[in-house]
């Protein structure tokens, strides 16, 4: 892997952290106006340890080595930069298990987003099928009933690891539902600053999975995604004591979040089927689709 090559991957992971944690910022945000100024500094030291070095460092850890049986903990670690033909096969009869369940879980937040969730309009299609929001749950059911069909005479385990990643995503989406319903809990006052912080990296830890389990589609390097993820997530705690209020007023960067992860799961799952993407395609993607809605977010606040 070429310096080049590392530079644009942790580039992309570091954006695509950013923008698919803007609602993550937006609570914390909310909350965090109601707590003293001593609570608000320990959030945002050693709550950003936890999130980075824990959440955004153990995670995609602990999934490559549960998933590839092959190798230890310190190899699942450093197993991209790995000469051992061992653990190089070993990566690679895991990856396609790992990138299909990946991919299903970012197609399915896209599709939950397109159909159910509230949003700015930025593209012509999307009223349309927020209109027709019912349809959602029958889309990704086929979706991944003919998924689960190709894998099966292929690779049983991409089967199991396509179910996975569909059960990941209704698990996560029902503790994000309840994490907003629990923001306003949090903004009680009656609460202390040492509940709310705590309910904070609860609700910070639910909100990275999007990020842990995309940053898959831009590699498999483990400390590759624990340093794009952990700059995404430092800028994402600045902007959360400072920029909050303009960072709202760009209607549509949650929209280029979403199409992001359309694309990346899309990627994932080419490559599970043995399509190799080139290592640039998926930052460079997400820097095409954030950038263009940033743009339209900028045309429409002219307006």
């Amino acid at each position: 892997m070429s310096l080049f090559s590392i530079i644009l991957i942790v580039a992309g992971l570091c954006l695509f952290e950013i923008v698919s944690s803007i609602d993550n910022a937006i609570i914390n945000a909310e909350v965090l106006s109601g707590m003293q100024a001593r609570a608000r500094r320990w959030f945002l030291l050693w709550g950003l340890v936890f999130a980075v070095f824990v959440v955004r460092g153990l995670l995609p850890w602990l999934i490559v080595w549960l998933a590839t049986p092959g190798i230890g903990p310190i190899e699942a670690l450093t197993a991209t930069f790995s000469n051992d033909p061992r653990v190089i096969e070993a990566v690679e009869k895991s990856a396609p298990m790992l990138l299909i369940g990946g991919g299903i879980f970012l197609i399915f937040l896209f599709f939950h987003w397109l159909f159910l969730e509230t949003k700015n309009f930025g593209l012509r299609h999307e009223k349309f099928f927020y209109r027709n929001g019912v349809w959602f749950y029958s889309v990704v059911s086929i979706l991944l009933a003919a998924i689960v069909w190709l894998t099966l005479g292929e690779n049983p385990l991409m089967a199991f690891g396509a179910v996975v990643g569909s059960t990941a995503f209704f698990i996560t989406h029902g503790f994000k539902q309840n994490a907003e319903l629990k923001e306003k809990d949090l903004t009680n006052k009656n609460l202390s600053d040492l509940s709310k912080i705590f309910y904070l990296e609860v609700i910070d830890a639910t909100f990275s999975i999007d990020g842990v389990l995309g940053a898959f589609a831009f590699t498999l390097s483990v400390p590759l995604i624990l340093l794009g993820n952990g700059v995404g997530a430092l800028v994402v705690r600045q902007v959360t004591m400072g920029n909050i209020e303009n960072i709202k007023k760009y209607l549509y960067l949650k929209n280029g979040a979403m199409y992001s992860i359309l694309v990346l799961g899309v990627i994932m799952l080419f490559d599970s089927f043995g399509c190799r993407a080139p290592s640039w395609l998926s930052p460079v993607a997400t820097f095409a689709i954030v950038g263009y809605f940033f743009y339209r977010s900028k045309l429409a606040n002219r307006q």
